[in-house]
């Protein structure tokens, strides 16, 4: 048997054992070592654009498996996760059940997900966020879009609208987070913020509102306002595209 590139298959290696027990602790093998150089000097010459999501999977696994064949255990992800980005975002329970991926593994895929998400919150944390609202959709995107679960997520924003605080609110299923407009204007008083904005993700993919986000949408609001907070928008982030209360009328 070979493994589709003409060569036979290295016995499994997860990253969990001590590096070289797959292989022996001698030179790794010619085809391995020439198939990742080539990976990384193809990245660094034209960059995550010109790699598919396989390739671009491989060069992250390269490090938590040193010395196997990576490419079947990249496909394999993302034949179970759909793409690169719900690879990363997968939780971490549900990686551990995928065979060949143990803890050097996930926490690699991790230390990916958590760098991507803090470059993309340095883009908005403490600036104004009216004038750089494309920075923020792409913080939305890559901190919920690809999550398997509801979050909802308050922005505070102080009387320049300059970003304050970022703070998860609630955690819910594939189709429903709590939410409690009393808890929302509350924390709100104790920032000091002065306007809002709302943000939870739909795992359908689908970011048409629901009754019950229109309905809290609206209760948040009042509640907000009668303090003299305003809510700038509510933003629901699908897998993509998101819709925003404030240009489809809602608010």
């Amino acid at each position: 048997m070979t493994n589709g590139l003409g060569e036979a298959p290295l016995p499994l290696f997860t990253g969990d054992e001590t590096p070289g027990a797959a292989l022996g602790a001698g030179p790794l093998p010619s085809y391995i070592r020439d198939h990742r150089q080539r990976l990384r000097a193809r990245f660094m010459a034209g960059g995550a654009n010109a790699m598919p999501d396989y390739e671009l999977l491989e060069l992250v696994l390269f490090r938590a498996i040193p010395r196997q064949d990576v490419k079947p255990l990249a496909r394999l992800l993302l034949d179970t996760f759909g793409d690169f980005n719900r690879v990363l975002s997968a939780p971490v329970a549900r990686l551990s059940t995928v065979k060949g991926v143990g803890d050097a593994v996930i926490q690699e895929l991790k230390i990916v997900e958590a760098a991507a998400h803090r470059l993309a919150r340095a883009r908005v944390m403490h600036r104004p966020v009216l004038s750089s609202w494309a920075d923020l959709l792409d913080y939305c995107r890559t901190a919920m879009a690809h999550r398997e679960t509801e979050q909802f997520r308050i922005l505070f924003l102080d009387r320049k609208n300059v970003l304050i605080a970022d703070e998860e609110q609630a955690r819910g299923t594939v189709d429903h987070v709590p939410v409690y407009p009393r808890e929302v204007v509350k924390r709100a008083l104790e920032l000091n913020a002065s306007a809002l904005i709302l943000v939870h993700n739909h795992p359908s993919g689908d970011p048409t509102p629901s009754e019950a986000d229109i309905l809290v949408t609206g209760q948040i609001q009042d509640a907000a306002g009668t303090l003299g907070i305003v809510l700038h928008d509510h933003l629901i982030i699908g897998k993509s595209r998101e819709l925003s209360f404030r240009s489809e009328g809602y608010l």
